[in-house]
This record gives C-alpha cells, sequence and structure tokens, in this order.
C-alpha cells in the first residue's frame, strides 16, 4: 500500500526518521517514476500560452494594486478545461487527457512566466522610470528581468532537498495546487463547473472593461459610421462615479479620490486579499483621503501641493511606506528563529551519487546550479556596471546579499506562504542608503537584484512543493520552471512599454503603482535626508513608522482571539499610496 506525502509528514513528526529514510520512504511510495507524462511539449506550450496571458494580467494588477495574483492554481483549472475541452472538439487531433504530472509542469511553467519576472517590472524597475523620466533601453530592461528570474531559479536548486525533502516545510500554495490536481483529475465535472465559473467572471470583467475603454474607443474612432460612434458613446461607462455627491471641506468627493470606478479588478483582488486586508484597506482609505487629507490641506498649507491623487499622495506616501516599511522589517527580525534556521548551515543527506543515493538522478545536479548562477550572477553585474555604473565590488556584494535573504525568503514562504519581497528589497536599500548614499539609482537596482530572485526562488519551491506531494520529477520541474523565465521575460518586458510609455503614466489614477511610489520614496528619502520634507510629511514619517511598529507587537502580545480585530499593518500602509 503506498504512502501518501500528507503520511510522510506525520511519519516524519512521530518516528523522527533519518533524512535518508525520509528521502528513500517518499522515493518508493510516492515518487510516480517515468512511465508517466510529465515534461512534455504540449504541457510547456499549454503552460506558456496561459502564463503569457497570466504574465499580462499580473503586470496590470500589479501597477494598479501593486498586489501579485497567484497563476498556479487558475493555471490548472484553465488547463484542465481548455484541453477537456478540446478533446471534445477534436479527438482525432487530440487524442489522450493531460496526465496529473503533464499538468504540474504546465503550472509551473505558467506560473514562472505568469508571476516570477513581472514582480521587478512593478516595484524597482517602475520607480527607476518614476525618478529618472526615461525609460531603459528594451534590451537593456530584456536582460535585467531574464537574469533576475534565472538567478532565482537557480538558488532554489540547493534549498529543494532540505527544506522540502527533508524537513518538509508546507509551502501551503504549492499544497494547495496539488490538492486541486487531484480534484481535477478524480472529479472532472466538479473541476469544469469551477472552470465554467472561471470563464464567467472573465467575461463579466471583459464586457465592464469593454463598455469603459472598448466603447471610448470607438466612440472616437473618426472611420466608424457615425450612428456606431453615437451608440458607443451612449452607452460608455466614465472611469470613475461620484460618492453620491458626497462634500469634504467643501471639494468634491471626486478631488480627495473618494469615487467609485467602474472596473472588477479590486473586488477580485478583495476576494484574493481576505477580510483583514480588506476592511484595513477600507478603514486607512477612510483616514487618510476623508479626515487627515482635507485636515492637512486646510490647517497645513503647501503640505499637500494640489488637490487630487497625485498631490495628497506625495503626502501621504511618506505615513504608508514608513508604516510597510517599519512593520515589514519589525516581523522579519522578530522571526529571529526562521533567520537563524535559514542562515546556519544543516546536515544534509550527504549519501554521494550513483547507487548511494537514487534521488541523485532525479535530482537538479550541483553542477547546473553553480553553472546557471555564475551565468545569471554575470549577467546581473554586466548590466550594474554598463547600464546602472554601479562599482564591481557593490554589485557583487549584491548577489552575495540576495543569496542569503532569499534563503530567508524561502523559508518564510515555506512556513507562513507569505514571501517577503518588499522587506528584502527595503533591507538592500538601508544597505546601500548607507554604502552609497545619495545615490538613489545604485539604491534601487541593488535591491532589485534581492526582491527579483527572492520571488523567483520562493515561486519555484511553491510549485516543488506540489511535485512533490505529486510524486513528480523535480528535474522535469526545475526544466519546466526555466523555460517559463524566457516566455515570461519575452512577454512582460515589451508589454511594459505599452501599457507605460512615460513616466506620466505612472502615479496617475488608471496605473498609481503603488508599489514603485514606495521604492521610489524610500530611494528619494534617503537620497535626500529627511530634512527636505515638509514638516507633516515628517510627522506622518514617524507616525507611520510607529503604528507599523505597534500592529505586529500588538499580535505577538495579544491572545489569538483579538488577532482578527487588529488592522492589517500592510492594508493600512497601501491604502495611503492607492486612490480609495
Amino acid at each position: 500500500m503506498s504512502v501518501s506525502a500528507p503520511d510522510l509528514e506525520t511519519t516524519a513528526k512521530t518516528t523522527k526518521p533519518t533524512d535518508r529514510e525520509l528521502e528513500l520512504e517518499w522515493f518508493r511510495n510516492v515518487y510516480q517514476g517515468d512511465g508517466m507524462p510529465q515534461l512534455t511539449v504540449r504541457s510547456v506550450i499549454m503552460g506558456a500560452l496561459l502564463g503569457a496571458i497570466m504574465s499580462l494580467s499580473n503586470l496590470y494588477v500589479g501597477l494598479k494594486t501593486g498586489w501579485g495574483l497567484g497563476v498556479a492554481i487558475t493555471a490548472c483549472i484553465l488547463s484542465y478545461a481548455i484541453w477537456t475541452t478540446l478533446r471534445k472538439i477534436a479527438p482525432a487531433l487530440i487524442k489522450t487527457d493531460m496526465s496529473i504530472l503533464e499538468n504540474n509542469a504546465m503550472q509551473s511553467t505558467a506560473s514562472s512566466a505568469g508571476y516570477s519576472t513581472g514582480s521587478t517590472m512593478v516595484s524597482a524597475v517602475a520607480a527607476y522610470l518614476m525618478i529618472t523620466h526615461r525609460q531603459l533601453p528594451f534590451w537593456t530592461l530584456m536582460g535585467w528581468t531574464f537574469f533576475l528570474a534565472l538567478l532565482g531559479v537557480m538558488l532554489a536548486i540547493p534549498m529543494k532537498r532540505q527544506m522540502i525533502n527533508i524537513e518538509q516545510l508546507r509551502f501551503p500554495s504549492g499544497t494547495a495546487a496539488a490538492t486541486t490536481l487531484r480534484a481535477l483529475h478524480q472529479r472532472g465535472d466538479e473541476a469544469l463547473k469551477q472552470a465554467r465559473s472561471l470563464f464567467y467572471a472573465m467575461g463579466v470583467g471583459a464586457a465592464i472593461a469593454w463598455f469603459r475603454d472598448g466603447n471610448a474607443w470607438l466612440g472616437s474612432f473618426a472611420k466608424a459610421p457615425a450612428a456606431l460612434r453615437a451608440l458607443a458613446n451612449r452607452f460608455t461607462l466614465p472611469d470613475m462615479y461620484p460618492l453620491f455627491g458626497l462634500r469634504i471641506a467643501g471639494k468634491s468627493s471626486m478631488k480627495w479620490t473618494l469615487s467609485f470606478e467602474a472596473s472588477a479588478i479590486m473586488i477580485a483582488a478583495g476576494t484574493i486579499m481576505g477580510w483583514k486586508v480588506g476592511w484595513s484597506l477600507l478603514l486607512g482609505a477612510i483616514a487618510n483621503y476623508a479626515i487627515a487629507a482635507p485636515y492637512v490641506w486646510t490647517h497645513f498649507p503647501g503640505a499637500i501641493p494640489s488637490l487630487g491623487y497625485r498631490g495628497i499622495v506625495s503626502w501621504s506616501l511618506w505615513t504608508g511606506a514608513s508604516l510597510m516599511v517599519t512593520s515589514g522589517l519589525f516581523t522579519f527580525f522578530a522571526q529571529w528563529k526562521t533567520v537563524v534556521r535559514a542562515l546556519t548551515p544543516r546536515r544534509s543527506l550527504a549519501t554521494g551519487a550513483g547507487e548511494d543515493d537514487p534521488l541523485a538522478a532525479i535530482e537538479v545536479p550541483s553542477t547546473w546550479f553553480w553553472t546557471g548562477t555564475g551565468f545569471a550572477a554575470l549577467g546581473i553585474l554586466a548590466i550594474m556596471h554598463f547600464a546602472f555604473h554601479v562599482t564591481p565590488w557593490m554589485s557583487v556584494l549584491a548577489v552575495v546579499m540576495t543569496f542569503f535573504l532569499s534563503l530567508v525568503a524561502c523559508r518564510a514562504t515555506g512556513e507562513t506562504d507569505t514571501t517577503p519581497i518588499g522587506a528584502m528589497g527595503k533591507i538592500t536599500q538601508l544597505t546601500y542608503g548607507l554604502l552609497a548614499p545619495g545615490n538613489t539609482i545604485i539604491n534601487l537596482m541593488t535591491a532589485s537584484v534581492t526582491a527579483g530572485a527572492a520571488a523567483s526562488s520562493a515561486d519555484l519551491l511553491t510549485d516543488l512543493k506540489s511535485g512533490y506531494l505529486l510524486g513528480a520529477n523535480p528535474r522535469k520541474q526545475f526544466l519546466a520552471q526555466l523555460s517559463g523565465v524566457f516566455i515570461g521575460t519575452a512577454v512582460v518586458v515589451p508589454m511594459f512599454y505599452v501599457l507605460v510609455p512615460t513616466a506620466a503614466a505612472l502615479g496617475s489614477d488608471k496605473f498609481p503603482a503603488p508599489a514603485a511610489q514606495v521604492w521610489a520614496g524610500v530611494a528619494l528619502l534617503l537620497a535626500k535626508g529627511i530634512g527636505s520634507l515638509h514638516p507633516v510629511a515628517r510627522l506622518g514619517l514617524l507616525i507611520g513608522g510607529g503604528i507599523g511598529i505597534l500592529i505586529p507587537l500588538l499580535e505577538m502580545l495579544l491572545p489569538e482571539k483579538a488577532k482578527p480585530f487588529i488592522p492589517s499593518a500592510m492594508g493600512l500602509g497601501l491604502s495611503m499610496v492607492i486612490p480609495v
């Protein structure tokens, strides 16, 4: 009788088998071998197509909200539904269903393409554009995005065997993806119902977007018939609706960004964020835009240069940014046990290769790690030197810091399902604020290395956890993830230029780019010093920093039943850098 992966975790806790016994138990009872299709052409093509679409979605949502949405589970459901439909339409052409391991490899490709290549685009790269008001050259950005994602994928290699095979960290999203795949392949009717719900929701979102943007385009299209243009203009939705005619401090609520947006994005994002983050966003938005901003505008002339989103956020950014930074860093350093475990060498299997180590033939070999890491590091060092004029020793330090901070980020993901990308980036920004004071470009791009690689490595380990539970070949899954890096880079970079042609597109109602604003704000603060800020902004900096420390302290000290009533620090901080 075979043993499932959860049984292995129970066994590990009760009988405490050795590292070798744990790996052999999985190899003998869970590993599916190479008899089942896994890394196939069709799985990679399907993953590439879904990953390309979702990379655009994540780029748009990231510029809009600062959030990155998970790809793996959605890709699993869509792939299953699409492939099942194609089999019914063309049974002579498509004769077999994808195996569960093919779908697992597919979601690895899709996840890599859709998530790991875009995180730096909506943060450090967008912040670079906001500060310099010039786009990076196309091939520079292509190389930068590719090498960062590649470095993250390679850094995950030495972590996989220890964190997943031996310690069996849970990686909740990876576990959820494995559960979803089992459900898809065991209960097809239920899976198709879930897929239909996805398609219905996509249709609603597309319809709203068309009536808002598509009709506006059609109404202004000179070559369209006059009757069609008139009809399109008649049914065009405005971007924003006033909030019931409400006036604050004698001004329309629209001036304070209090309005309804004709979009389904925030509704969808809210369902993923959850109730606590959602009510924290609402609380912070009301406190900032409906109470604090009108008070500051009335009593402290000059603190808010102009009404509207750009003017208000130029002041509130500092409170929100400091709240998120201090909260993220405090939480990070408070988890000192996790930090110690991540940085302390642990005894591995160390059984050699060949007959002594049956997993040597399926795990990613160390030669791939050294070759890939060296190649990625050289690419990053070259771009940092020639494009950003970073001295070699600072570039090398950034790559070395990235290795250790990625270890911590991946362990945090395995234990909590939250990758502290922001906190990792801020640690690097603070470090280079001391090493290269006044240089915002060095500050941004060195931190970009840490954040981009940490996101990619944590994403790969989450996917590898799914494969581990399903008995997949980790080497083949690594290759699927690696292929996604190429696909994601090829799609995300050109679309960034389309969505954000100039710096004027960022920080607007359409693309608030909250993550980029935080990165740019921290870089500018470290360059010019706190004295350059308006006194009220400096006060907000202190208040936000204090709240950012107070909230995680309360979560640590108060009983469990009180935690649902403690606001999310990230939710509060984020509400101050995006419109209501």
